[in-house]
C-alpha cells in the first residue's frame, strides 16, 4: 500500500514546491480512526452482524518528499462482511475491502497504487479472516488474531481494536501494521523521494445486526 513516487514528484511536489505540497499532503491526510464515544460494550451481542453505512478501511504511510516529511491516507468506504458473535465472544469474522476504490487527495497517486503498487485488477481485494475467537470485553478493548490477504499475499496479524455500542449498533476502529514486502509490495525509492518500507491499514466500522 504505497504512493506513487515518481507519479508524485512530477506532479504537484515539483510544481508547487516541496513544502507547499507537504504542508497541503499533511492538511489532507484522514485522522487516525477513533471512537466518537467512549469505548466500552452493554446489551446482548450474540448474532450475526454486517458492515453498515459509515464504515471505511484504507491505508496510512509516511513519505520523505527532499527531506520533507509527508503523511499519506488512503480510503474507501466499499467495505463487506460479516461479524459473528456467540455467548459473548467474537466467533467469526471475514471482512473484504475494494482496493481499486481507495482514494487520496491525488488521483495520479492513486492511479499508480491500483496499476503498478498493487495491481488491483490482479487482486481487487484486501480480507481480514479471524483465526481464533475473541472474547468481548466490557471495557470495549479486544486483540484479534487472523490472517490478513493483500496483493494475493495472507500473513498471520494481530489486530488491536476498541469498540463500542450495543445490540443497535456497535463502532469499532484499529489498525494492523504491515511490511510492504510481506506482502510482494516494493516501497519506491527514487532518491528525492522515499516512501518508509512499512505502514498500517486503518479501519473504522459501524457494525449492524442482521435481522434473524
Amino acid at each position: 500500500m504505497v504512493a506513487g513516487a515518481g507519479v508524485l514528484l512530477l506532479g504537484a511536489g515539483v510544481l508547487v514546491g516541496p513544502q507547499l505540497y507537504a504542508a497541503h499532503a499533511n492538511r489532507a491526510a484522514a485522522p487516525v480512526p477513533s471512537l466518537t464515544a467512549s469505548p466500552g460494550l452493554e446489551g446482548d451481542l450474540d448474532g450475526t452482524w454486517s458492515i453498515g453505512s459509515g464504515s471505511v478501511a484504507g491505508y496510512r504511510v509516511h513519505e520523505v518528499l527532499r527531506g520533507i516529511d509527508v503523511r499519506v491516507t488512503g480510503r474507501t468506504p466499499q467495505v463487506e462482511g460479516t461479524v459473528t458473535v456467540d455467548d459473548g465472544e467474537l466467533t467469526a469474522a471475514l471482512l473484504s475491502v475494494d482496493m481499486a476504490s481507495i482514494h487520496t487527495d491525488e488521483p495520479p497517486r492513486d492511479a499508480y497504487f491500483r496499476s503498478s503498487a498493487l495491481h488491483t485488477s490482479r487482486f481487487p481485494t484486501a480480507t481480514f479472516a479471524l483465526t481464533r475467537a475473541a472474547r468481548l470485553t466490557d471495557g470495549g478493548d479486544a486483540v484479534l488474531d487472523g490472517e490478513l490477504t493483500i496483493h494475493g499475499v495472507t500473513r498471520a496479524v494481530r489486530v488491536d481494536a476498541q469498540a463500542a455500542g450495543g445490540s443497535r449498533g456497535v463502532d469499532v476502529v484499529g489498525s494492523v501494521p504491515v511490511v510492504f514486502a510481506d506482502y510482494g509490495v516494493k516501497a519506491p525509492d527514487l532518491g528525492f523521494v522515499k516512501v518508509d518500507s512499512r505502514g498500517a491499514v486503518e479501519f473504522s466500522l459501524h457494525l449492524v445486526p442482521e435481522s434473524p
